[in-house]
Formats: C-alpha cells, structure tokens, sequence
C-alpha cells in the first residue's frame, strides 16, 4: 500500500473518532457540575482591580 493511501485511510476513520472524542471530553470538561465558579472567576477576573489598583504580595517578592 502506497504512504499516503494509507494515512489518507488512517485519516479519514480513525483520526476523525479521536478528534471527535476529544471535542466531547472537552464540552463535558468545560459543562461539568461544580465548573461555574472558577469559569465565573475567570471572566471577572479583568474587572476585579477596577477601581484601585492591585496590592502587593510581599511573600512572593512582587
């Protein structure tokens, strides 16, 4: 069988299931119970030194 016969073949079935498994495990990753709180956190994140700025952590040296 010739190279690209064979991941031609390769590519139209079982590369196609992977991608397609991974996209489920990512929806249900990102659809989980318990998952809005750090998604809500992630998206307010921008917005939580709005109005003065952020203060100093002095363990961490910064």
């Amino acid at each position: 069988m010739e190279t690209y016969s064979l991941l031609r073949g390769l590519a139209d079935s079982w590369a196609l299931l992977v991608l397609v498994l991974f996209f489920v495990g990512v929806v249900l990753f990102a659809f989980r119970p318990g998952s809005g709180t750090p998604h809500r956190d992630a998206a307010e994140s921008i917005f939580r030194h709005e109005n003065r700025p952020a203060r100093t952590d002095r363990k961490e040296g910064r």
